[in-house]
């Protein structure tokens, strides 16, 4: 089976990306097609193929392999903050909590206009005990539009 995909995906990009190929009475584009049949390697250049890797890992409980993933996204790209955290839920997970606070930092320092890595942050840091620089991070999201912090302010801030 993977043999026949390989060929069906060498022959279809022969052809022109995008041109309609006619089977019979119907059409397709070809782009789809090698979309659909190029194998796993092909596509493993890209940050989201390893970004979705990552998740899939994540929902069998392989914290380590989807780390693993994320490193390679960041390989390819390392101003790329999502993925750093995603990275920093796993270590999270992994109890490398200070490991989380150094991923959620890099991606600060990448782009510290996106609230919700305040937010993760500040719940990184209420699980060491550092609670005011929890409400601390939770005040700046806030300042960022982020909603839902306003409630832990009032109650823990």
């Amino acid at each position: 089976m993977k043999k026949r995909i390989t060929a069906i995906a060498a022959v279809l990009s022969l052809m022109p990306f995008g041109q309609p190929m006619v089977i019979g009475t119907g059409a397709i584009l070809t782009s789809a097609a090698v979309l659909l049949s190029v194998p796993e390697k092909a596509q493993a250049e890209s940050i989201q193929f390893y970004k979705d890797r990552a998740a899939e890992k994540k929902k069998r409980g392989d914290h380590y392999g989807a780390i693993s993933d994320l490193n390679k996204a960041i390989a390819i790209d390392p101003e790329h903050f999502p993925a750093y955290l995603m990275r920093a839920i796993h270590k999270d997970e992994l109890d490398d909590i200070y490991g989380a606070i150094s991923d959620v930092n890099k991606a600060i320092a990448i782009n510290s206009k996106y609230g919700d890595a305040f937010v993760l942050r500040g719940i990184f840091k209420q699980e060491i005990g550092d609670e005011k620089g929890a409400c601390s991070d939770w005040r700046k999201a806030s300042r960022l539009g982020v909603k839902y912090t306003a409630k832990w302010i009032r109650e823990q801030c």
